[in-house]
């Protein structure tokens, strides 16, 4: 064969080649869902019906939907040791791929992660960053910067609200949880930064599932708390609870600042009837829908993982009517 010829029949073969990278992920199927035939193990954190967990299924099936992948949805009501134990039986299926949340922490995720990269199963994690997992085994993050976004509270309430020496907070904290504890933590120290005494309250894990077992711990500690001005919850369902919290110890709407994270309908009644002043949005509907898009993205075009920040920024008295409508429909 001669030079010219060869070069010729390379050309084709290259055009072959990009063609067939092209073409042949569509083919799958000729509706335009590209991520067809790939199996997706897909945690989304709470119990079915969690009024979080309830936004970020949405946002994953609306992902299974638009782009065609075999999703299995994985439910472990906020509880890392049952969530360390689902991790390893969906390595042990042999899924395509796995978003994860990274409440357990990189203690415990670092080895399973590690199976999983030996397994060349692709890795996702949303919700809770394991920045250290990530570095050894790859995999990227969807959520907010929770260091960041729990400090940003803090001084968003102090500017806000003007307090500061005198007054009392008390801080729901996912105790003895290393990673969960970092976003309300970080409040914490931005409070106590201004000056304020805070008072620590354990989030234990079952409050998510029924925020009225916070009741008692909260009752007691506001009783004892003096000047009390502030109240941090940590997530949705405990924030969607703070009318119920309110009635029981006797306070009007106004009587103390309520805050936290998160949206829902529960949360925006809590603003129309005044009894939840401010929240931090980290948009739950991503943190569904995007883990299943990048592993889709990595597993078919061999993309890198995305990470993307989701911390929308605060919703307070003055503008969560414009969110109000989306909240209720169980997007925000």
């Amino acid at each position: 064969m001669s030079h010219k010829s060869f070069r010729q029949l390379l050309s084709v073969l290259l055009v072959l080649a990009l063609i067939g990278i092209l073409i042949v992920p569509a083919a799958a199927q000729e509706d335009g869902k590209w991520c067809a035939g790939q199996t997706i193990r897909y945690f989304v954190g709470g119990a079915e019906g969690d009024a979080f967990a309830s936004i970020v299924l949405r946002g994953a099936q609306a992902a299974e939907a638009d782009l065609g992948a075999n999703v299995e949805y994985i439910f472990s009501g906020w509880d890392v040791e049952r969530m360390t134990q689902q991790l390893r039986e969906a390595i042990a299926a042999e899924p395509d791929g796995i978003a994860m949340m990274g409440h357990p922490g990189n203690d415990a995720l670092m080895p399973l992660a590690e199976e999983a990269a030996a397994a060349g199963i692709s890795m996702m994690y949303q919700n809770v960053d394991v920045a250290e997992v990530r570095a050894r085994f790859g995999g990227g993050y969807v959520g907010a910067q929770l260091a960041s976004q729990g400090t940003a509270l803090g001084e968003e309430v102090i500017r806000q609200y003007g307090l500061g020496a005198g007054d009392t907070a008390i801080v729901y904290i996912p105790l003895g949880q290393p990673g969960r504890d970092i976003r309300e933590g970080s409040t914490a120290a931005a409070l106590e930064a201004a000056g304020m005494t805070v008072v620590r309250l354990d989030s234990q894990t079952e409050y998510a599932s029924d925020p009225n077992l916070a009741l008692p711990a909260l009752t007691a500690a506001a009783l004892n708390a003096e000047n009390l001005r502030l109240i941090v919850y940590p997530g949705g369902q405990l924030l969607g609870a703070v009318p119920v919290y309110m009635d029981a110890l006797d306070y009007a709407p106004g009587d103390i600042v309520n805050i936290g994270f998160d949206t829902s309908p529960a949360i925006m009644e809590a603003f129309s009837s005044g009894y939840v002043q401010l929240t931090s949005d980290q948009q739950p509907f991503l943190q569904g829908y995007l883990p299943i898009l990048s592993l889709c993205g990595s597993l078919v075009f061999g993309f890198g993982p995305l990470n993307v920040d989701t911390g929308a920024g605060f919703v307070d008295t003055t503008n969560y009517e414009s969110v109000a409508d989306l909240a209720i429909a169980g997007f925000r």
